[in-house]
Formats: structure tokens, C-alpha cells, sequence
């Protein structure tokens, strides 16, 4: 582009400030629209025993994709189809317990209107997502959902734009609620999306990352400090765990301590000072079956880097805050 038309970037950034407020004024003019209509359709998602078929051609094709992603993704089994490809076979995909929601902002997409009669004649139920309440789609339907905007953003009000975000955002209103009204929880979200950051936080344990075994830093009670250090040292967890023969638990000595021994002067008695004294009593302890997410709470909430894992006061593990970093939970 020659410098001499380069618009003023003022001009842009007035423009892109301007599309923001065309699109959110078409969102929250749904609010006023969101009435019995909506409501059943909700119903008719909650009480569909097959899935939610969704459709639409051009832009509207990847809203409708976005929703299907959406409502599979928060408990209600969905997906998408072509309407051209569905004119072609896929409409074999839609059974008779199906609720089907086609999405057209003039209500008057032909792809989507040569399928409709069959769709009907299968038996499932249809929602229609339209910008044009008199529109032939909007009238075939079981229910119809209002999404028309005042005016696009785009200048000659031409592109799909406000229309498209308005669609987008019913959508997941719709998703929403029905996600709540079947009692969806982050633990059902977790196992729709187990490979997730958000899946990893709300089904991996304690136990799925502890340290066990000869990896744990022990000693015994009675041993001295330098006993202590040496395995503080040697197992690289910035603690030890003071268990006595039967795996009890009398305390936990950490690096912190240790730097609190040296402040105070007193590494000449490393040797002769038992670890009893200087070791924290009752220390803090989580179960092996917690979340490890839980793990980071406490430790954030104590301002601590280790916690024990136990069992009836017995120790079976540890963790470190380097253990939930590496496993991707923080």
C-alpha cells in the first residue's frame, strides 16, 4: 500500500472500537428476546434421547459447528451437519429422537429449507435460529429463536458480522442453561475434555503424582541433623520426612528449617542436635485419593513447597511443588 492512502491509525482503531459496540448492542438485544421460546427450547434439548443435530450453510455453518462443539462438549451429545451434504446421504445421520437446530439468518437458505421437510417427516423435533421471525424456517420450526440485529458492522451492512456474534452468543446461552439444568459439573467437564488443563486439574490425584517409594527423603526419629541434611541433600525434595519403623509420622524437617538453624548460629551442633528438636511437629498432610489441585491450594494457602501424603497417619507419599509443576497442574 502506498503510504500516501495508509489510513490514519487513529481511524482504525475508531473503526475497530465501533465494531465492538455494533456487536455487543446486538448481543445484549437478545436479552428481551429470551423468553417462553427460548425456555422450550431448552426443554426440547433436555428431553432429546438421541443427539442435537445442528446445521447451517456459509458463516452461519460455522456458528452452528461452534454450538454442536459447545453442547457436546457440556453434556448434551451433538454434532454437525452440512445441509448441502446433508441433501446428499448425511440426512441418514438424523433419526426420529433427534432435535435438530438449523441456523439461517434470513430464515430463507435453501439448503437448509429442501431438508427441513424430511427432518419432519423423520419425526425430529426442529429449533430454528433466525434473524427473520416471518421467515419460511422460522415458520416450519417447532420453536423458534429470535437472533436478528439491527445492523451489521460491516460498513455497506453486508458481511455476516453483529448477525453471526448474536447467533454465537444464543448459542452458548442455550448451552448454559442446559448445562445447569442437567446439574453439569467441572467434574463431567473434565472427563469431556481429559486432555485439557482444566482436565488434568480435575481428575489427576495425589497419588497419580506422588513421590513413593526408595524416592522418598526419610529418616528416622532420633537421628541426628546431619543425618537429616545428608538426606534433605540427597533426595532432592527440600525436606525430609521423620517416620518412625512402622511409617508414623513425628514431624517433617525442611530447607526452611535448615536456613532458620544457620540464621541462629547454630550449625556447629549439626551433629549432636537431633532432628526432633528442630523438625516441625505435626506437619502439614494430605490424602493420597485428594485432588492434586487441592495440593496446590493448601500449599499456596500454608506457603509451603512439600506436603506429606498419609494414610491413618502413616506415610505413603510426598509431594513437592517442582511435582505438580512438572505434571502440569499449576
Amino acid at each position: 500500500m502506498d503510504k500516501a492512502t495508509e489510513p490514519d491509525v487513529g481511524w482504525l482503531q475508531q473503526r475497530a472500537i465501533e465494531v465492538l459496540r455494533i456487536e455487543a448492542q446486538a448481543i445484549s438485544g437478545l436479552e428481551s428476546r429470551i423468553d417462553g421460546n427460548f425456555a422450550r427450547a431448552c426443554m426440547l434439548v433436555l428431553g432429546c434421547t438421541g443427539r442435537v443435530v445442528v446445521s447451517g450453510m456459509g458463516k452461519s455453518g460455522h456458528i452452528a459447528r461452534k454450538i454442536a462443539a459447545t453442547l457436546a462438549s457440556t453434556g448434551s451429545p451433538a454434532f454437525f451437519v452440512h445441509p448441502a451434504e446433508a441433501s446428499h446421504g448425511d440426512l441418514g445421520m438424523v433419526k426420529r429422537e433427534d432435535v435438530f437446530i438449523a441456523l439461517s439468518n434470513s430464515g430463507e437458505t435453501q439448503e437448509l429449507l429442501a431438508i427441513v421437510p424430511l427432518i419432519k417427516r423423520q419425526g425430529a423435533r426442529l429449533i430454528a435460529m433466525t434473524g427473520a421471525p416471518s421467515s419460511r424456517l422460522a415458520e416450519l420450526a417447532d420453536v423458534h429463536l429470535d437472533a436478528r440485529v439491527d445492523r451489521e458492522a460491516c460498513p455497506h451492512n453486508l458481511a455476516p458480522t453483529a448477525s453471526t456474534t448474536a447467533a454465537l452468543a444464543l448459542g452458548d446461552a442455550l448451552a448454559v442453561a442446559v448445562l445447569e439444568a442437567r446439574g453439569f459439573g467441572p467434574d463431567d467437564f473434565a472427563r469431556s475434555h481429559p486432555g485439557g488443563a482444566l482436565g488434568r486439574r480435575l481428575l489427576t490425584s495425589v497419588a497419580d503424582v506422588m513421590r513413593t517409594g526408595p524416592g522418598l527423603a526419610t529418616v528416622r526419629p532420633g537421628a541426628s541433623l546431619a543425618e537429616a541434611v545428608l538426606e534433605v541433600t540427597r533426595k532432592r525434595m527440600g525436606m525430609t520426612a521423620v517416620v518412625d519403623d512402622d511409617g508414623r509420622v513425628h514431624g517433617i524437617f525442611t530447607d526452611g528449617d535448615l536456613r532458620r538453624l544457620l540464621e541462629a548460629g547454630r550449625s556447629s551442633d549439626f551433629r549432636t542436635i537431633p532432628v526432633d528438636d528442630v523438625m516441625t511437629r505435626d506437619p502439614v498432610v494430605i490424602g493420597p485419593a485428594a485432588l492434586a489441585a487441592e495440593a496446590v491450594r493448601i500449599m499456596e494457602d500454608r506457603q509451603i513447597s512439600q506436603i506429606l501424603v498419609v494414610t491413618d497417619g502413616r506415610l505413603v507419599g510426598a509431594l513437592t511443588l517442582l511435582d505438580l509443576l512438572a505434571a502440569k497442574i499449576v
